[in-house]
């Protein structure tokens, strides 16, 4: 009885949401190659959108719950296609994998999803965590259980030999029969993409087993591309997305890896080929290491315990002397030239932020990956918003359901107050968050 009690006392302070909600008068930038449909209106019936268009085209239901978008930009919820829920921007990943292993699933992860969510992230790619965690959360959001976006979970990287200590993390892989029986493991245990590293250190055989087997059960494989020859092993073999910028201090990617690149991307019957460049947190780092006022800011703390936080401000107390960034000066004048290097070859690149990593937080990664983007590397606004967006939910077909804000799709879309196109910062601040439907934020 006292749990019944319990339950529909919840069910009585519960905030009531109207049959539909209709979104009235902001500038919607739908995710599509239209122009931006100012004085917008967007009707949501439960969990999907039912009409666009403008205000005196759409009839708005007499009972509809109104919500006004007034002098704001309404777009789909933003992707975020290269985080780590497992980590909130610990400095020392040894100690933090010893001391908060036990913590992940109850803690850490749900503490990681929700702000993503609260910052208007209502899509990720989660790459990189203990396989019974990663499905655990994975499905505790789908349920409606926790709070969090949309989660793509590749649970264990497979590479040849896991870093001491990682081993509930990282899978190796001893000859190609044995790759095949590690991706069986994951695509059996429901993961959603498989996430290779270090393909260099493996027989071009492990390589070529590990995609083989991945793409007849159905997964994309997302590869690292930290060194060259890495990336000629992930276009040879046929990963379908690389991460990060990669090869140091190098000053830009070797011919040989931009024509295979080109020819890659130049074959249309094989679909796009994606790439995550991360680029922010390096691109940044010579100016947050020395003004680290972000590491104040409260957001990161949302879900997290005191002695967590505490733990993470401590290893945060001399940025300059991270060992994660050591190298990041040499690697700072090369980085603009990669990127521009990848747009021109053709590689479709996706926002993507390695969210996690030191002094990148869940709560402000994915506009600071936008804003590098948009204001450095001067990506149109509106194409930086599509590789947020559209995009993400195509390298995941998802986009039957996700990634535009259209009829029949889920109502998965955030606002904020001004400009986005002419001011990409402004999503540091989004002031709606709706997913599937109901109002987060």
């Amino acid at each position: 009885m006292k749990a019944l009690a319990a339950a529909l006392l919840a069910l009585a302070a519960a905030p009531i949401q109207a049959a539909t909600l209709a979104l009235i008068g902001g500038t919607l930038i739908d995710g599509s190659l239209r122009e931006p449909i100012e004085d917008s209106v967007v009707l949501i019936e439960g969990e999907r959108v039912i009409r666009v268009g403008r205000q005196g085209e759409v009839t708005i239901p007499a009972d509809a719950e109104i919500v006004s978008t007034e002098g704001m930009s309404v777009l789909p919820g933003l992707w975020d296609m290269h985080v780590h829920l497992m980590i909130n921007g610990h400095a020392d990943y040894a100690h933090w994998d010893k001391t908060y292993i036990g913590r992940l699933r109850d803690t850490i992860m749900p503490a990681s999803a929700r702000q993503l969510l609260h910052a208007g992230v209502t899509g990720a790619r989660d790459l990189g965590a203990p396989l019974a965690d990663s499905i655990a959360v994975r499905d505790a959001i789908r349920r409606g259980e926790i709070e969090g976006p949309t989660l793509f979970v590749s649970g264990p990287f497979i590479q040849k030999k896991p870093y001491p200590g990682t081993e509930a993390f990282r899978w190796g892989v001893a000859s190609p029969a044995e790759a095949r029986v590690q991706v069986r493991r994951l695509a059996d245990a429901g993961v959603d993409v498989i996430k290779l590293i270090d393909q260099d250190q493996m027989s071009e055989a492990e390589v070529a087993a590990v995609i083989d087997e991945a793409h007849k059960r159905g997964k994309p494989v997302v590869a690292h591309a930290h060194r060259p020859e890495e990336i000629r092993r992930a276009l040879k073999y046929g990963a379908d997305c690389l991460e990060h910028t990669g090869l140091a201090a190098a000053p830009r990617y070797p011919d040989d890896v931009i024509a295979a690149l080109r020819e890659r991307t130049a074959n249309m019957a094989a679909g796009p080929l994606f790439w995550t460049p991360t680029i922010e947190g390096l691109y940044n780092f010579p100016y947050v290491v020395k003004h680290h006022e972000h590491i104040d800011d409260t957001r990161w703390h949302e879900g997290l315990p005191a002695d967590i936080v505490a733990d993470i401000r401590g290893s945060l107390a001399q940025p300059e002397r991270i060992s994660y960034f050591q190298q990041t000066p040499q690697r700072w004048p090369t980085l603009r030239t990669k990127f521009n290097q990848l747009r021109e070859s053709g590689a479709l690149l996706l926002v993507g932020t390695d969210s996690g990593i030191p002094m990148k937080f869940h709560s402000d990664s994915t506009w600071h990956e936008l804003e590098v983007w948009v204001n450095h590397l001067n990506v149109p606004a509106m194409d930086a918003i599509r590789a947020a967006t559209y995009w993400p939910a195509v390298a995941m077909k998802a986009d039957k359901n996700y990634g535009t804000v259209a009829e029949g799709k889920y109502a998965d879309i955030i606002a904020v107050r001004g400009d986005v196109l002419r001011h990409i910062a402004l999503l540091q601040r989004v002031d709606i968050v709706i997913k599937h439907g109901r109002r987060v934020k």
